[in-house]
């Protein structure tokens, strides 16, 4: 019987990640993605692993509807790994009502809503897992990031919450809290702003394949005696 996984946010650079382990895994995939075709990846990856599925889906999450347009399109999951979102630097006061409205359907609305309209899938399984990549500032806090760290720190509680309801119908439920990741969403950052942050992280600038690393242990059966955690992948930045 295949396995398969919902990854939401499968066009960003920590979600493609992602998707590429668990397909060598042996999961079979559902990628979501907005804006970004992910058609290329889907045609690679099937080709790279035959008798596996890799079924793009497209939804925005940015609209009160992006949960619904994603579920339509789901047949059967057994994992759900949450990688979508986008970041927003800015001072509180220059934030508007819509950039907070955008975050919180992008980061904790329409993620939580498709969990919800998935979930029932997970009785057809034994073990199920859903996996949240958030991010150090839901953890600590980010000066000019107030909102995003807001959102962030949401996913945790919600893991928290949702692994204590799941645990007696065997559904893990953890997060991730990557550092600082090497991505496009860091490259309005110059270099000597990236030495100043390298100084301050011990064990350097991590990469994506580090979170799907970390995503593929959770999910992976050698990790079943873990849930309601945050997992701090960040090189020592924030112990």
């Amino acid at each position: 019987m295949k396995r398969f996984a919902v990854i939401l946010g499968a066009s960003g650079e920590i979600g493609e990640s992602i998707a590429r382990e668990l397909a060598g895994e042996g999961w079979s995939l559902y990628l979501h993605w907005h804006s970004r075709n992910i058609e290329p990846l889907a045609e690679a990856l099937a080709e790279q692993f035959a008798g596996q599925e890799f079924i793009p889906v497209q939804a925005d999450f940015s609209q009160v509807d992006g949960a619904d347009r994603l579920a339509q399109a789901v047949f059967d999951a057994s994992c759900i790994i949450v990688a979508s979102g986008h970041d927003l630097v800015k001072m509180l006061i220059d934030t508007t009502e819509e950039d907070m409205n955008k975050l919180w359907r992008v980061h904790v609305q329409n993620p939580v809503a498709s969990i919800r309209k998935i979930s029932p899938f997970f009785q057809r399984h034994p073990k199920t897992y859903i996996v949240f990549i958030s991010s150090i500032w839901g953890q600590a806090g980010a000066s000019m990031e107030t909102i995003y760290s807001s959102v962030k720190g949401a996913q945790l509680a919600f893991v928290k919450a949702y692994a204590k309801e799941m645990a007696p119908v065997g559904t893990r439920v953890n997060a991730i809290a990557p550092g600082f990741i090497m991505t496009k969403m860091n490259s309005h950052l110059d270099q000597e702003e990236l030495e100043a942050i390298v100084e301050d992280i011990p064990l350097g600038i991590g990469a994506p394949q580090d979170i799907a690393h970390m995503t593929a242990f959770l999910v992976s059966g050698k990790a079943d005696y873990v849930t309601g955690q945050t997992m701090s992948v960040n090189g020592g930045w924030y112990i």
